[in-house]
């Protein structure tokens, strides 16, 4: 355990989809067969081209900004990830357009692999930077508690020393065969015992004693916490362990459960998020993950001004209206739906055109002329402009702003969120792209509508099993 304060989180970032899905549409669904069914809130659900991947570029981009740190490592946690032999970690640093020598580590197992992970990272800071994310998109079995309670999302923390928004005063691990839930490797939902259970004789008895352990080790007093969350419990459970050590309700974290669900590994780096956005210089702030065991990390909040570019806050107010039960399990594959012969189509990706294409096709990186400054992509030879050859450098078009010149909506095209639009999109450093525009909702588009670049699953080889990303557009408020 580490008890320096010369090591902690240097920014953090959050992401949530943009879909919120009414819960009262998915008791709807099922009322023929279970009338008892109530659904309060929304939960945060992904479109067919969103993953924990993709959710997790989100995140760090949201992080890091534009900032130009120097990252020696970045560690992907999730129980979701989409790739069980190939390195998601490493497709998340392209995207980010980080050095290739950064090392890239993917951690899962358990939903306690977000704080364990950022514990870790902590716990073993190297002279550079390292980059810490979690995210996940689980699948809940129709009319099950979990698809009530599940939602998506992903949140990352850059750690290291010097200019800290909070300090790290220490984490603590326990390890135990306490069996509250598990999902088998060949499996796609999630069983977890009987909540009572889970509460008195797993969270009640195990939590408390672990957040002491570290309270007593780091020389903190309980009275001295300003904020405290715990994920990975039963509802409530957060105000029994609260009352249990003392801690003021007043303090509690929110859980998220109204307007967003259980977020999985990404969770307690969620509320770690909220406690960042709230707190004040001298703050302490305690993160519980429960799941067979539990993972503690306590915090000093700090006078580092770094702030993420829109925040948790942001990107918890950013959301679409969703009241289409049905389209959630249609983008979750829940529903096989017969799009009729456009759909046939073989998507197989060309593994060479993949790697020599990569720094355009992953973090969206054209080529502005040195001769006359125009930016284009894709990068070519001979500038479009001038026609001077040999004078493309990198340019990265992913955190460039951008307006529609010409668009089009086309319910013929083969698309799993119908309509598919497209259009020629004008970015602010005079590029010109023809891309897709995702995440439209009952917003109105027009030539002028402001867009950003999101990072998102291309195409889906179903006969493969593999799946290809790019860039796409989304109209922004923010």
């Amino acid at each position: 355990m580490s008890n320096t304060s010369t090591v902690g989180i240097k920014a953090f970032g959050a992401f949530i989809p943009r879909l919120r899905l009414d819960r009262a549409a998915i008791a709807k669904a099922h009322s023929w067969a279970f009338p008892s069914i109530r659904g309060k809130g929304e939960k945060a659900i992904c479109s067919w081209d969103e993953d924990a991947i993709t959710l997790g570029v989100e995140a760090a981009r949201d992080c890091l900004g534009t900032h130009q740190d120097k990252i020696g490592k970045v560690t992907f946690s999730s129980t979701t990830a989409p790739f069980a032999d190939l390195q998601n970690s490493g497709i998340i640093a392209a995207a980010m357009n980080l050095d290739q020598r950064t090392g890239c580590l993917d951690a899962g197992g358990s939903t306690r692999a977000g704080l364990n992970s950022l514990i870790n990272d902590l716990e073993n800071t190297s002279e550079q930077d390292q980059l810490v994310i979690a995210s996940d998109r689980r699948r809940a079995q129709p009319a099950s508690p979990a698809e009530m309670r599940y939602g998506s999302g992903a949140a990352a923390m850059l750690v290291g020393q010097g200019d800290l928004i909070a300090s790290f005063l220490g984490g603590e691990h326990l390890a135990t065969p306490f069996m509250d839930h598990y999902r088998m490797s060949d499996q796609p939902y999630d069983y977890y015992g009987e909540e009572r259970w889970i509460r008195d004789e797993g969270v009640v008895k195990l939590v408390p004693a672990t957040i002491e352990a570290l309270l007593e080790r780091s020389g903190t007093e309980t009275a001295a916490v300003a904020y405290f969350g715990l994920s990975g419990a039963p509802k409530g459970s957060d105000k029994i362990v609260a009352k249990k050590l003392g801690i003021d309700p007043a303090n509690l974290l929110p859980d998220f459960q109204e307007n967003v669900g259980d977020t999985g590994t990404a969770h307690p780096l969620l509320q770690l998020s909220a406690a960042l956005e709230r707190a004040r210089p001298g703050d302490i702030i305690v993160v519980a993950s429960f799941g067979a065991g539990c993972d503690v990390a306590v915090f000093r909040k700090e006078n580092g001004s770094r702030k993420p570019e829109r925040g948790l806050a942001g990107t918890l107010k950013d959301r679409i209206p969703e009241t289409s039960y049905l389209k959630m399990l249609s983008f979750d594959g829940e529903l096989n739906i017969d799009w009729g012969p456009r759909a046939e189509v073989d998507t197989k990706a060309s593994f060479p055109q993949q790697y020599r294409a990569a720094d355009q096709i992953l973090s969206f990186t054209g080529g502005k002329c040195d001769s006359c400054g125009a930016v284009q992509f894709p990068s070519t030879t001979n500038c479009v402009e001038c026609g001077t050859p040999a004078t493309q450098k990198p340019f990265q078009l992913a955190n460039d702003n951008a307006e529609i010149a010409t668009y089009s909506a086309d319910w013929l095209q083969y698309c799993p969120a119908p309509p598919l639009y497209v259009g020629l999109v004008q970015f602010n450093s005079g590029a010109r792209v023809l891309m897709e525009i995702v995440d439209v909702g009952d917003q109105e588009l027009d030539v002028g509508t402001p867009l950003r670049m999101v990072f998102r699953v291309k195409a889906k080889d179903n006969l493969r099993n593999y799946r290809r990303y790019f860039w796409k557009a989304t109209p922004t408020n923010n």
